[in-house]
């Protein structure tokens, strides 16, 4: 037995007889007999019966031709979703990423995705981690990348690195093997205004020494924040992987905070965010280019 007889076997009951079938089925009565005389050996009785005005179903027929229409049926939607498995799904993904990562892989994201789904569109939306935060509650953005967040019900968090922060100097300047957290205090510092990840876990381990930080200046943007150390306005605190937007990264000098305070990268998912093959392709992407681009220091941690 296979699909092609069963198929044979209710076009005959349909049509009502041999002859109007195999008008239906482009095929000659006589082959169409004896495919219908094949299944009823195979299964060891009779499904039909001829009469001067058709066929006529016998028990076996009757139970033969509902449990073959299910299956008939099973097997095309099957059909239909490996055909549409097959081909490159249309829709939309809507990414809220730090402009520092984005400077990192954002470029590789987009062309992984576009070579996974021609059809489909990527959306990179830059902002920093707090204002990523409001757009993925309010549901303009399918997912996030952020650092430092705080976990909610709605929102699941996959760690995909974290790194320590670094005490990080003009070039020329020498800093001790390890900077201590009170000891920041003494630097003039280039550093983003609150609410900012960085700032909020730097402000709040010295407010623990009850001490005020020195500010020169106060900048959102990380390579800009780079460029004025770098120019020797001040220090700042950053992370191993900010550097990789500074020209002069190789002449900065750093320091690792004592203790150390960590910073940690999440990919945000709601909760109810759909499994479809754009999303799942997109965090396998995010994920893979993640572990690509932890530097050593880090993936020693």
């Amino acid at each position: 037995m296979d699909l092609k007889q069963l198929t044979y076997f209710l076009t005959v009951v349909d049509a009502g007889g041999f002859s109007r079938a195999a008008i239906v089925l482009n095929m000659a009565q006589p082959s169409l007999s004896r495919q219908i005389a094949l299944l009823e050996r195979e299964f060891g009785q009779r499904l039909l019966i001829r009469t001067g005005r058709g066929v006529t179903l016998t028990e076996a027929g009757l139970l033969l031709a509902d449990r073959a229409r299910g299956l008939l049926t099973a097997a095309r939607q099957m059909a239909t979703e490996l055909r549409d498995h097959n081909q490159s799904p249309t829709g939309r993904v809507t990414i809220g990423i730090p402009p520092r990562l984005a400077y990192l892989f954002g470029a590789a994201l987009v062309t992984r995705f576009r070579a996974l789904f021609p059809n489909a569109v990527l959306t990179l939306i830059e902002g920093l981690s707090v204002s990523l935060r409001e757009l993925l509650a309010s549901g303009r953005l399918d997912m996030a990348l952020l650092f430092d967040s705080p976990r909610t019900n709605q929102v699941e968090l996959r760690e995909l690195w974290r790194e320590p922060l670094l005490l990080i100097g003009p070039p020329g300047t020498r800093l001790p093997a390890q900077t201590r957290i009170v000891d920041l205090a003494n630097f003039l510092l280039v550093l983003p205004s609150a609410p900012n990840a960085i700032r909020e876990q730097v402000d709040a381990a010295l407010a623990l020494s009850k001490l005020d930080l020195n500010i020169a200046a106060e900048v959102g943007a990380v390579q800009t924040t780079l460029a004025l150390v770098s120019a020797g306005v001040g220090y700042t605190i950053l992370p191993e992987t900010a550097l990789a937007i500074a020209t002069q990264a190789q002449s900065l000098s750093r320091s690792p905070l004592h203790p150390t305070i960590w910073n940690t990268l999440y990919l945000a998912l709601p909760q109810s965010l759909p499994t479809t093959r754009l999303v799942t392709g997109a965090i396998s992407l995010i994920e893979a280019l993640a572990r690509e681009h932890v530097p050593p220091s880090v993936a020693n941690t």
